[in-house]
């Protein structure tokens, strides 16, 4: 059975619980499965991220494609982000969502992003370290790096570590292929869990204008914007698009309803290599990379939700400097989120209504209720993001084998 259709039904069982299940009984037990769900997901991750970026780092240093591979993802997550956040910025704008009513609720503690305690922790004491930390990647990726180049400046020499991190590195892809098989069944108390969430977000029905906002921007930018993209850098290529969103369907199900790009990266790599034959040596390094910077779905959720905050309040037209600083914070801040996999857009819209000031420093509690869902939203926004992503920086270096749909997981 392929992987998504396992996933499908795992969500349809978890929605139906909610839906059978009263929300007082089983509701902890349930979300402590759920949690339960997600730390055996990012279980394995540090130590598959670390040995198979060493790997892929090595092969592209031995390669000569190290520096072509990095330049095209800063090209293509940077680039991507920046439109993302422009043309969620421009829909804000234009449509007028209905006000959200003021919370009485006061501030218990702000969430704020330290960038000088997220700089101290790349660069750990120790580097063994980063081994430790399943929530930033970041550090571990750079150790990583450092090892893989280390061992590419003497190839005979470390021949045998090479050998041994790539057999390490498949060990640990064996047990990422046996939890993600294993874990469509603990999706159900996942999906239990968001079902929950997203009914208490939607009591009052206030939000059920901006969640199909956010559902009409994900439609559009999954299946026209690139898909366009991909045409107009691979003219001759018309399949392209197709493939890329048949892959996607199952890590941007696990991304969605879990909002967790640490949980979500093992499925990002299974389906790449997989299913769309990204090559070892950019599947890794890419899919990684894309899961600590390429957050255009908080940017894309962080600009608009602070609109409608700026409207909540007030009955007057966005000033054109706002709407610039708006898109200019919140591409920023779309950067400093690798070290929070979960809910990180909601902690993005507390720091820019902290930046903001002007009164509208507990703006962000109007949005308290309906936190889970719109992470969710960007979640699956950054999901097919690496997704496209990935596959073109594959096609542009010439490291991908053409598997038939037939094939895919």
């Amino acid at each position: 059975m392929k992987l998504w259709l396992k996933y499908i039904i795992g969500i349809i069982l978890g929605f139906g619980l909610a839906l059978a299940l009263p929300q007082a009984g089983p509701a902890s037990f349930l979300s402590f499965l759920s949690e339960l769900c997600i730390r055996c997901g990012r279980y394995i991750v540090p130590p598959l991220v670390f040995f198979s970026v060493t790997v892929g780092v090595f092969r592209l240093k031995e390669s000569n494609n190290i520096f072509k591979t990095f330049l095209l993802l800063v090209i293509v997550i940077a680039s991507s982000s920046l439109l993302l956040t422009i043309f969620a910025v421009l829909a804000g704008v234009v449509i007028k969502l209905p006000h959200i009513p003021i919370s009485v609720e006061t501030i218990s503690a702000v969430s704020a992003l330290d960038i000088t305690d997220l700089l101290r922790k790349i660069f750990p004491y120790s580097g063994f370290s980063t081994l430790l930390d399943g929530i930033y990647l970041l550090p571990l990726f750079i150790f990583a790096g450092f090892a893989g180049g280390g061992c590419a400046v003497d190839t005979v020499a470390s021949k045998p570590t090479i050998a041994l991190f790539n057999s390490l590195s498949k060990v640990c892809y064996n047990i990422v292929t046996f939890f993600t098989d294993m874990l469509s069944i603990g999706i159900i108390a996942v999906m239990y869990t968001w079902t929950i969430s997203f009914f208490t977000a939607q009591q009052t029905g206030v939000f059920m204008p901006l969640f199909l906002l956010l559902l009409g921007l994900f439609i559009i930018i999954t299946f026209v914007l690139y898909p366009i993209a991909i045409h107009l850098l691979f003219p001759t290529q018309i399949r392209y698009p197709a493939r890329i969103l048949y892959a996607s369907l199952c890590p941007v199900l696990v991304s969605f309803f879990s909002g967790d790009s640490n949980f979500t990266l093992p499925y990002l790599m299974r389906h790449g290599k997989d299913s769309l034959g990204i090559r070892g040596r950019i599947n890794s390094v890419s899919y990684t990379v894309f899961s600590i910077f390429s957050r255009s779905g908080a940017a894309v959720v962080t600009a608009i939700a602070f609109i409608i905050i700026l409207r909540s309040y007030s009955s007057l037209n966005i000033a054109f400097s706002d709407i610039l600083w708006i898109a200019g914070v919140s591409f920023a801040l779309s950067f400093a989120l690798g070290a929070i996999p979960a809910g990180g857009p909601f902690i993005a819209l507390t720091v820019l209504c902290s930046l903001y000031g002007r009164g509208f420093e507990t703006g962000y509690l109007l949005f308290k209720s309906a936190a889970p869902i719109i992470c969710s939203f960007a979640a699956a926004i950054d999901t097919v993001t690496a997704m496209f992503g990935t596959y073109i920086i594959a096609l542009k270096l010439k490291l991908i084998e053409y598997h038939e749909t037939k094939l895919f997981i």
